[in-house]
């Protein structure tokens, strides 16, 4: 089985629950401000897990909808509208949304670029024209410098290991998370995903159809650099 397939679950919400509605706040924030100046007739939160930005833009009053495979993360808020889909088939008619906001590098699952650059066409597809994609991923000259290779954490009730590596033959960051709960078996994931360069992102949204508006190292806005915390981009679909 594909590894975003068994790890999106419930212990994945554990491990990154300091990934709070405060930050999504912020992160709304920064795409308003940045996507702007005309309103969204329709916001689609790509990859939205648990469904926090989905919340942030619908409490300010977006009409914005939530989709990701995972129905464990879809069901933490069962309130929200939001659909279960595979992102390499989205079932929206062409222009259908103004915005399409994907964050938190939930782009470069799949094991082939063909499928990974199959997201943006449909991206594209269901853009209006003149419609705005923001993309975020992970700086991959930070990730690699400090790439910690072993990570052992002593939490209350149980011991979390990671571990790290770089393929450079794929170019892809890898993660083996073991959970090891204090009075049950030890439970063990996968993660792996495709790390890409600027120039490579910059290449692959161009392919699709987008024009590269801005670039940003993070939330607060401040221009990308080799140091950046992210790698943030903010697209148009030509007119």
């Amino acid at each position: 089985m594909a590894w975003y397939k068994e790890w999106f679950g419930q212990d994945y919400l554990d491990l990154y629950s300091h990934r709070d509605q405060e930050e999504a706040e912020r992160n709304i924030d920064f795409v308003v401000e940045k996507l702007g100046p005309h309103r969204p007739r329709a916001v689609l939160d790509l990859a939205c897990g648990a469904g926090r930005h989905t919340e942030a833009l619908r409490q300010r009053g977006y009409r914005a909808l939530g989709v990701d495979l995972s129905l464990t993360l879809l069901l933490r808020r069962p309130a929200l509208p939001r659909v279960r889909v595979d992102m390499r088939d989205l079932p929206f008619a062409q222009g259908s949304f103004d915005w399409v906001l994907n964050f938190f590098t939930s782009f470069g699952y799949f094991e082939s670029e063909r499928e990974n650059f199959r997201v943006l066409q449909e991206v594209v597809r269901i853009l209006a024209p003149g419609g705005r994609f923001m993309i975020d991923l992970m700086n991959r000259q930070r990730v690699l410098a400090e790439l910690e290779p072993h990570e052992l954490r002593r939490e209350e009730d149980r011991k979390v290991e990671i571990e790290r590596w770089y393929d450079a033959a794929t170019c892809r960051i890898n993660k083996r998370i073991t959970l090891r709960p204090h009075a049950a078996p030890a439970r063990t994931y996968l993660e792996s995903v495709r790390a890409y360069d600027l120039d490579e992102v910059v290449v692959g949204l161009r392919w699709a159809g987008l024009d590269v508006l801005d670039i940003f190292g993070n939330f607060r806005g401040d221009p990308y650099d080799r140091d950046s915390e992210r790698l943030i981009f903010v697209a148009c679909k030509g007119a």
